[in-house]
């Protein structure tokens, strides 16, 4: 599913762009990412909370959640440079998905994980 909102970003920017294409495409899938696991990791860290579990302190949390989004960013700028890339290209079946809708997913993300976080 990521993939191909990658090349779907990939491909809509290549028209107008070019080159600055695979910036873009690479910072979205980065953000898309890391809000899905800063969404997961609020709710887990409000449900403990709320259940009154000492699991980790707040500043581990978010040592923890700091060295997931390198690896993250490391792993994407791995996988989605050069021949991966390229086969995913291949491979893709174009979809047309509204890119509003695409862009509103990581923000939708980030809110959700602010909202979790004030619990």
């Amino acid at each position: 599913m990521l993939d191909k909102f990658y090349i779907t970003i990939l491909n809509h920017y290549k028209k107008n762009l070019g080159k600055h294409s695979l910036k873009i495409a690479l910072m979205y899938i980065n953000l898309l990412e890391l809000s899905i696991t800063m969404a997961l990791g609020a709710f887990f860290l409000a449900f403990a909370k709320q259940m009154k579990m000492q699991i980790m302190t707040t500043t581990k949390f978010w040592i923890l959640i700091t060295l997931i989004a390198l690896f993250i960013i490391f792993k994407n700028w791995m996988r989605y440079n050069g021949k991966k890339r390229v086969i995913l290209n291949a491979k893709s079946v174009r979809i047309n998905t509204s890119i509003v809708l695409l862009w509103l997913i990581p923000i939708a993300g980030y809110l959700i994980t602010f909202i979790l976080l004030q619990v």
